[in-house]
């Protein structure tokens, strides 16, 4: 093949692909403009569904996912710089504080991070906690998330449903065979103990903030406090 014969075919299969590259990015582009709205709606839903799971619809009144604020990486909730804000949702009932729903990690799972969401109640007690995603042990340690326990009756999670520090002393939130209150399968206590830990931590954190994270204006940034 002569030279010039050898440019003009690399020179049209150049053209072609710029072509398919256009023509391909463009029906992608059209394709996610036309589903985003689908998809946006699917992802509030499942977050709904969590938030339903630790905070029923009659504990507040207001527009739940309009009404939050981000809260920068900190390690009450088990989040260091590497990780994005987290949103917290405040419930209201005519007008009134109700709850404030939030996402934590326990960071010492067997398998790696357990990720929770937890609501807390303007009592200052747990109102609901639930496993958003783990990799505990299948069969062993996965008893944290409801789905996975085989008590159906009253799953292992249930057990920090309203209780707060007035009811389980600071120094008795671990789990029993750490010397605390709260019980733990045999033979997967880490599980047990990540979460029991994540959780205390979590509460102390909202009951320390609460005045603050109410009174902070909608869809503003709750920052780290500079350490002394």
């Amino acid at each position: 093949m002569s030279e010039p014969t050898a440019l003009r075919v690399s020179l049209r299969t150049a053209f072609i692909l710029t072509v398919f590259t256009v023509v391909f990015t463009t029906l992608m582009a059209t394709t996610y403009r036309a589903t985003k709205p689908a998809i946006d709606a699917s992802v509030e839903a499942e977050k709904m569904k969590l938030v339903d799971e630790v905070l029923p619809a009659h504990h507040y009144d207001n527009a739940l996912l309009d009404d939050f604020i981000m809260v920068a990486p900190r390690a009450e909730l088990g989040l260091d710089a590497r990780d994005d804000a987290v949103r917290l949702l405040r419930a209201r009932k005519a007008d009134a504080p109700a709850a404030l729903v939030f996402e934590a990690v326990a960071p010492d799972g067997y398998g790696g991070k357990i990720r929770l969401i937890l609501a807390i109640g303007t009592d200052d007690r747990v109102i609901g906690v639930r496993v958003v995603s783990h990799k505990e042990t299948p069969g062993l340690g996965d008893y944290i998330d409801p789905k996975k326990d085989r008590n159906k009756s009253a799953p292992w999670i249930r057990q920090f449903d309203a209780t707060g520090f007035g009811q389980v002393a600071d120094a008795n939130w671990k789990v029993k065979k750490d010397g605390g209150h709260f019980d733990a399968r045999a033979g997967a206590t880490i599980s047990a103990r990540a979460v029991t830990n994540a959780v205390r931590r979590a509460l102390q954190f909202a009951v320390e903030h609460r005045d603050k994270l109410y009174a902070l204006p909608a869809k503003s940034v709750l920052e780290k406090e500079p350490t002394p």
